[in-house]
């Protein structure tokens, strides 16, 4: 599936690319609300490709059996509207109107529509956002179903949706797209666990969320800052744990164009657009990420700053 460049206000968002397909699983692309936003705009214009967005609407004052009677009319799906109910756990819900479901089950319901695409390829905006646990077990299930028969993409800003349902993690930013080095937690255990391991040259930062560890390329790393005894690695919006010391951290990432700005922040140079003086002994950066991010700069780390800039 190819994808062409966007631009908004004369700037470029992202450059084109491949969608490529993993056969018999789903791929999560996982970016921003504005390059989300384009991406389905661009998949919209490609008529071989099913898409269904986060505030699609339905027959709300349908029932649920009534809704899949229809869609099953539809598209001459062989199922029977008994055998839909119990796949989608639905049988108690099956007289109801979808406009007198609970919210969750609402959104539930209005993604089942996605089961019916006739195209071979489906993309999906964010398929778990406001479902209860329940309905994101089932939903899950009935994705990874879907995905032994048809290409199916999911579009989500939200990383722990994504690491729900798919380990083919890609992150669109401005550079294109990107795999997510994903390693389960028990195998990083095993790693650690080696006797007398040769050398290594470290070239990721590893951090955690959701019970994951993800592999960052320095570049990738907006700021990293330290709260209540905890570091906090920023990386496109997104915010990871990491298990280092910033003084750690420093070290490994000095070579990389990182700067320690202050004694709880760590700051990719590569990123600062703007240095603020909001007083003669206040600081900050600003710098040129999505969310327009302001780091602390130490009065004490000006001059030196000032002398890695040239400036």
């Amino acid at each position: 599936m190819h994808i062409e460049e966007r631009f908004e206000k004369g700037k470029r968002i992202f450059p084109s690319f491949e969608l490529v397909t993993v056969p018999n699983e789903i791929v999560v692309i996982q970016t921003n609300a504005q390059r989300k936003e384009l991406f389905l705009q661009a998949v919209q214009q490609q008529p071989d490709i099913h898409t269904y967005l986060s505030q699609q609407g339905e027959y709300e004052r349908l029932t649920v059996e009534e809704l899949l009677r229809f869609l099953i009319d539809l598209t001459g799906d062989p199922m029977s509207v008994q055998a839909w109910l119990e796949r989608c756990h639905l049988q108690a819900e099956r007289k109801t109107k979808i406009c007198n479901l609970i919210s969750s089950k609402q959104r539930y319901v209005r993604l089942l529509r996605v089961l019916f695409a006739t195209q071979s390829s489906i993309v999906i905006e964010e398929p778990f956002f406001y479902l209860d646990d329940e309905d994101r077990l089932y939903m899950k299930q009935l994705l990874s179903a879907l995905a032994q028969t048809k290409r199916v993409f999911i579009v989500t800003s939200n990383l722990e949706d994504a690491l729900m349902v798919s380990t083919h993690i890609y992150r669109l930013d401005a550079d294109g797209m990107k795999k997510f080095d994903i390693a389960d937690e028990e195998a990083v255990n095993e790693e650690v666990e080696v006797e007398e391991a040769p050398p290594i040259k470290f070239e990721k930062i590893s951090t955690r969320k959701n019970e994951k560890v993800i592999l960052f390329d320095p570049p990738e790393i907006d700021y990293i800052e330290s709260i209540e005894g905890s570091i906090v690695v920023h990386v496109g919006g997104e915010n990871y744990t990491c298990a280092m010391t910033l003084t750690e951290l420093e070290k490994r990432l000095q070579h990389y164009g990182f700067f320690r700005c202050h004694r709880s922040y760590i700051v990719n140079l590569q990123k600062v657009r703007e240095i603020i003086t909001w007083s003669k002994n206040s600081y900050s950066l600003r710098l040129h990420v999505h969310d327009d991010s302001v780091v602390p700069l130490s009065r004490t780390k000006l001059q030196e700053l000032k002398m890695l800039l040239n400036i």
